[in-house]
């Protein structure tokens, strides 16, 4: 038989650039261990305010992966590349649109402080 809007599928391709179900149940085992930590370290309140800042950032990093990866299938396999570089523009660029508008507002604010002329 023959498909009515004329294209063939690859069922293995596209199967290939999903995950499976092991792979699913594994990024959302991180995904909670990831939680519970972030979430225990806070409230155990054991850490210094600037260690436990400095550990949120570094679990928050990781979990950010473990979406990308396991969720999103962000990967180097041939079926994910243009899904990561584009996902790999548009960071770039709201990195140097927030890195750019934090910039000038600090210079501005050092700048038009009173009392601070030279």
């Amino acid at each position: 038989m023959s498909h009515s809007h004329g294209v063939a599928h690859d069922h293995a391709a596209d199967h290939a650039s999903h995950g499976s179900l092991k792979s699913y149940i594994v990024g959302f085992a991180l995904s909670i261990i990831l939680t519970v930590l972030s979430f225990r370290m806070v409230m155990s309140g054991t850490a210094s305010q600037s260690s436990a800042a400095g550990w949120l950032v570094l679990l928050c990093v990781a979990q950010l992966l473990v979406q990308l990866i396991f969720f999103l299938h962000m990967g180097t396999a041939k079926a994910q590349r243009q899904n990561t570089g584009i996902f790999v523009f548009t960071v770039l660029v709201l990195a140097i649109a927030v890195g750019g508008s934090l910039w000038v507002m600090h210079n501005a604010n050092i700048l038009m402080m009173p009392g601070m002329g030279h």
